[in-house]
């Protein structure tokens, strides 16, 4: 599984792209809970059963980036750790503080650097 081209793409992509999903999901709910304000009507019950099941939906969401990400996470620490390219050296340390204080970002450095970069023959067998 760690050397799957889709995996890899999937681990280095996907935490950042649910990121940017949950923060446009986020700005719709919001203009949806001030539109409905603005546009009560009597019918606030309505916006008050839309809005909680908003909430709901919202929360799901983000559980769900929360587990793509420490997925992620995982992958690439045990993808670095098991690389040959890293045994030896400090890039390993490194590779792996970037993880864990960049989380999202270091994983698609890492992905573009270490395995997109490497050429056929060459290529990361761990």
């Amino acid at each position: 599984m760690l050397n799957n081209k889709f995996w890899q793409g999937f681990f280095a992509l996907a935490p950042l792209v649910s990121l940017i999903l949950l923060i446009f999901g986020y700005l719709f709910f919001v203009i949806l809970a001030i539109g409905g304000d603005i546009g009560d009507n009597g019918h606030m019950d309505e916006v008050h059963g839309l809005l909680m099941g908003g909430i709901a939906f919202f929360i799901i969401v983000v559980l769900l980036v929360v587990l793509i990400s420490f997925a992620s996470l995982v992958f690439y620490i045990v993808h670095a750790a098991k690389n040959p390219n890293m045994q030896g050296n400090n890039m390993l340390v490194v590779w792996i503080l970037l993880f864990l204080f960049a989380n999202g970002l270091g994983q698609l450095i890492y992905w573009i650097i270490e395995i997109l970069n490497k050429k056929e023959g060459e290529e990361v067998k761990v």
